[in-house]
């Protein structure tokens, strides 16, 4: 294949934090460190649960309006069918020796991905960089975060 068509950086956005969101993005990132190709999140809007202190180890699978959850919205919508689901994933994902979000995490930061807050979503929670993880690379405009994938062989996935 010819050089210059490979893939080269993986731009990454999570705009929500459910469980199959998280883990679907942390494990393109890694995926692509394990690759040789570089990796970047953009963490925005409810995305940003995943890398808060108080929230990123409590994380849930959405259950309504989930239509990979293959259940109506009717009983997705009892309750405890959220944490039914939820513990369902989390026993699964340990069985897979998956690790959970906080490790991930640190392990995201040693391969050398790069995690970012996006600003505006930040301002609108009211946010401060000390309630997010301390790993966190900064907090960048969205115009910062284009301008980071600048360059041949960039891919931009929205997750």
């Amino acid at each position: 294949m010819d050089n210059s068509k490979k893939i080269k950086k993986m731009m990454l956005i999570l705009s929500k934090a459910t469980l199959d969101n998280v883990y679907a993005c942390f494990i393109l990132a890694n995926g692509a460190r394990m690759e040789g190709i570089d990796s970047e999140i953009f963490f925005t809007f409810f995305g940003l649960e995943a890398i808060q202190k108080e929230k990123l180890d409590h994380l849930h699978v959405a259950t309504v309006g989930n239509p990979g959850m293959h259940i109506p919205t009717l009983v997705g919508g009892l309750p405890g069918m959220e944490a039914v689901a939820t513990k369902m994933m989390k026993n699964k994902i340990e069985k897979l020796d998956i690790p959970p979000v906080s490790e991930f995490l640190e392990i995201l930061t040693a391969s050398g991905t790069k995690l970012w807050a996006c600003k505006l979503a930040m301002d609108m929670f009211d946010l401060k960089e000390k309630d997010l993880i301390e790993d966190l690379d900064g907090v960048l405009t969205v115009g910062d975060f284009y301008g980071r994938a600048e360059g041949e062989g960039t891919h931009v996935l929205f997750i």
